[in-house]
């Protein structure tokens, strides 16, 4: 058994704004996993917020040796060993969790949502991203997600309430915010919230930043809309100490380091009685068809990372009418372009 990894950039259609900072390319890594004449393919995509870059996934990934492994479907044993090779590097660890379902889908000849007993047909909204940018370019930005129902718009700098009222003489879609851990007190994300509460929006995720996280249970008792946790939550283990301060939890298999753990995390939040979110990067086809396995028994999608970019070396999983539709292709659901 043996995984290879490619860099790859991502070119994106506009520059892309958050309250941490702006790109036009975005890094990502692509790996192969070929086993009895079989590839499988993963990908990460790392964040800064989170310690990894291009240089540090290929380097984790260099240390991978799964020539010690007779079989493909021994997940558990696999897995153990890549997480336990070195702290951190959820992304790099996700790249080969990726692969390595793909490979096991691919060699079983079905999808990996068909495997796992959900119902492909259901089909989840999911949002589109508006970046923090000047005012005409959001309002550019708006038009063009015409084909989606909900839009997730970035906020956590001075001019927030502009932005929303720009958007709003545009459009009376559904809003979903994402702060970014972008307001520094709590008493002035709950004056923010409140205002958007009028505006229509639906809910705001990580509104403090992660470290502040003791003051979620105050500012979750202030405001009436949901919270959804993002930066506060990275694998299973993060889960119950967020019930009291958080409404759901945002999963991004770059967080999760998989699939694996992120099934897992669908599971435990729910039995908590939180809401569930299948979260991305900017990232390709691979990584956003991957999370969408886990669409049919998630509440809310925002895997939009492959449509803000111009140059996706893969196809996967469509968005029709705003919604998406999953393929009955095996393992995630990737083809190359």
């Amino acid at each position: 058994m043996n995984i290879t990894a490619t860099p790859f950039d991502l070119r994106l259609r506009h520059t892309f704004t958050i309250s941490r900072g702006s790109r036009d390319i975005e890094p990502c890594i692509l790996t192969e996993f070929e086993h009895e004449g079989i590839v499988g393919y993963g990908e990460a995509a790392p964040s800064a917020r989170y310690g990894e870059t291009t240089d540090t996934v290929i380097a984790f990934l260099r240390r991978v040796d799964l020539r010690r492994f007779n079989d493909p479907f021994d997940l558990d044993t696999i897995l153990a060993y890549v997480g336990g090779l070195a702290p951190g590097n959820t992304a790099a660890k996700a790249s080969v969790d990726l692969a390595l379902h793909d490979w096991i889908g691919r060699r079983l000849g079905q999808p990996l949502w068909r495997l796992w007993g959900f119902d492909g047909t259901k089909r989840l909204q999911t949002s589109f991203t508006i970046g923090i940018d000047s005012l005409p370019l959001i309002e550019k930005k708006v038009r063009e997600a015409e084909p989606y129902n909900i839009l997730k718009v970035k906020v956590g700098v001075p001019n927030d309430e502009e932005i929303i009222r720009t958007i709003r003489k545009v459009t009376d879609k559904l809003i979903r915010v994402d702060a970014n851990e972008g307001w520094s007190t709590k008493e002035a994300a709950r004056d923010k919230i409140l205002w958007l509460e009028e505006q229509g929006v639906e809910f705001v995720e990580q509104p403090l930043p992660a470290a502040m996280n003791r003051d979620m249970p105050w500012l979750r008792a202030q405001v009436h809309i949901p919270l959804i946790a993002d930066e506060s939550v990275m694998v299973l283990s993060d889960i119950p100490g967020l019930r009291d301060a958080f409404d759901g939890i945002n999963i991004k298999l770059m967080k999760s380091t998989g699939l694996r753990e992120g099934l897992r995390m669908v599971h435990a939040a729910q039995a908590m009685g939180m809401k569930v979110m299948l979260g991305c990067m900017i990232e390709s086809s691979i990584a956003i068809s991957a999370a969408a396995q886990l669409s049919p028994v998630a509440d809310y999608a925002d895997l939009d990372g492959n449509i803000l970019t111009t140059n996706d070396p893969f196809s996967g999983v469509r968005v029709e009418e705003g919604a998406l539709v999953l393929n009955y292709a095996p393992g995630l659901g990737v083809e190359r372009r």
